[in-house]
């Protein structure tokens, strides 16, 4: 198994004439992954901390609290309160964390056939949900009570989708194919 940073390192030998570069320094990169869980249905402040300790142990990091920006009255949310977690990974952890969900997490995941490239934004940064955190291998049996769903986006220093798409397929991000992509949209 050859890790994302080693095929990251040799995307330019294979990648340029794909996507156009004639430069070394024009290489595509992965800059940095985020990590985002909100807890808005926890009300309960154990059960946000549970979510704040998960997510530590999952990528290894201290995650940072995010608080409310304004209120909405409809959601009876009031501004500074804490709505969220979030995590941002660099360097080796980043590349640690994106062989966990590539190689381990998401082949792990019930029903997975494939990522979907509408995840893939104008800006070339890539965003997968995760319904259940249970997929990563540090959650054990006795902690499946209380699952929570977070979001992954994978910045890049690519400026278009459909270079983006080609370097996450050259990375080895498993895309669904293109007929069971049109079929999802009937």
């Amino acid at each position: 198994m050859i890790s994302l940073r080693e095929k990251q390192n040799k995307a330019f030998d294979s990648l340029k004439d794909k996507l156009g570069i004639k430069n070394k320094m024009q290489s595509p990169k992965i800059e940095k992954v985020v990590l985002n869980s909100g807890t808005g249905s926890f009300k309960d402040k154990t059960k946000a901390k549970i979510v704040e300790s998960r997510l530590e142990r999952i990528t290894g990091q201290k995650t940072s609290l995010r608080l409310a920006k304004k209120s909405i009255a409809t959601f009876k949310l009031r501004e500074g309160d804490p709505v969220g977690y979030q995590v941002t990974l660099r360097g080796k952890r980043m590349f640690d964390f994106l062989n966990k969900l590539v190689y381990i997490a998401l082949p792990r995941t019930k029903d997975f056939r494939g990522l979907s490239a509408r995840g893939i934004d104008d800006m070339g940064n890539f965003t997968i949900a995760i319904k259940e955190n249970s997929v990563f291998p540090e959650n054990t049996d006795e902690e499946l009570k209380d699952i929570f769903g977070m979001s992954v986006t994978i910045v890049t220093s690519l400026k278009d989708k459909q270079s983006a798409k080609t370097f996450f397929e050259y990375l080895g991000f498993p895309f669904k194919k293109e007929e069971e992509a049109k079929k999802g949209k009937r």
